[in-house]
């Protein structure tokens, strides 16, 4: 049972998972990813992480404009796989896709379901100060990540772990997880459970603009928005009416006194120190001007001439 899958992935975050299976003596019939897209300054046409894996070892790679296309479903559906797996795919699956296989589709969602459902659940997870997530194998159906949950893996959030950092950790427990949910499958343990949907969250997916900094936030806050956003979109500003980005930094308690929020306080231990919400402080360890190196902070400040009293905007 569960012998015959098909693997549906396409950023670095699958490719643990596709390593784990084949290790695992589960090569899939064939690797489904999305086509080359153009990337890098020159703009080429670059593959995804999970095509360029699969091709380095020869699995038969498909790479689909969209998978509702009557000519993928008719060759998805002649391979007569037992089970898909999927994991941060990219394209909603159509009803005949999730019908193909006989056990169905199983995905591997990087939250403990029904807690942020949707596309960016380890931001979601650190914007809400959350100090624990996991990852959850689940069974697809038409709903956004609503299906019923087969198997969770929870870990604690470490308090300066970033978006990426944590990513890397989740896809790991994943694939591990992928791996024991189809065994429990071969060997009919598994029995699927209900979300609850009163406890559902949501987590919708990023964009650029999210990355602009709220300095009427509490400095805990700011940080936990950092952390979320790095390494993407990452956290911007203006400053005398140019952007930039502000590269990591650390909340600094109640320095922030009575200025208003976003006032340069002056440096501080090597970091620049801005007023936040609620009298606290955010301080910024590094800095970068687009076009420009990332600078140190007091590089940043003494190249900038700053002054303590002057404000982001």
């Amino acid at each position: 049972m569960a012998g015959r899958l098909l693997f549906f992935g396409t950023p670095a975050f699958a490719v643990p998972t596709l390593e784990a299976l084949c290790a695992a003596g589960r090569a899939p019939l064939a690797v489904v990813t999305q086509p080359a897209r153009p990337a890098g300054r020159g703009r080429r046409d670059r593959q995804p992480p999970v095509a360029e894996w699969a091709l380095a070892r020869g699995l038969e790679l498909s790479q689909p404009e969209r998978v509702r296309d009557p000519a993928f479903l008719e060759r998805a559906a002649a391979l007569a796989p037992e089970v898909a797996v999927v994991v941060a795919f990219g394209q909603i699956f159509p009803p005949a896709l999730l019908r193909i296989p006989v056990h169905g589709c199983i995905n591997l969602h990087a939250s403990l379901l029904p807690r942020h459902r949707g596309a960016a659940p380890v931001q979601a997870a650190l914007l809400a100060g959350d100090r624990r997530t996991g990852v959850t194998t689940m069974l697809m159906e038409e709903g956004l990540d609503t299906g019923p949950t087969l198997l969770q893996q929870g870990t604690p959030i470490a308090p300066r772990e970033t978006a990426g950092e944590l990513a890397e950790r989740l896809a790991a427990l994943g694939a591990g997880l992928m791996v024991r949910t189809l065994d429990a499958l071969a060997a009919g343990r598994l029995e699927p459970r209900p979300q609850v949907e009163s406890e559902a969250t949501y987590a919708p997916r990023l964009r650029r603009e999210d990355g602009a900094v709220d300095w009427s936030l509490e400095a805990e806050r700011l940080f936990d928005r950092l952390r979320a956003l790095t390494p993407w979109p990452g956290l911007h500003a203006v400053l005398r009416d140019r952007p930039v980005k502000l590269l990591w930094g650390r909340p600094a308690g109640a320095a922030g006194r009575d200025a208003p929020p976003g006032t340069i306080l002056g440096i501080q231990d090597e970091r620049l120190l801005v007023a936040c919400g609620g009298g606290s402080a955010f301080a910024v360890d590094r800095l970068q001007r687009p076009g420009r190196r990332a600078l140190p902070a007091p590089e940043f400040a003494n190249g900038e001439r700053l002054r303590p009293g002057e404000r982001f905007g």
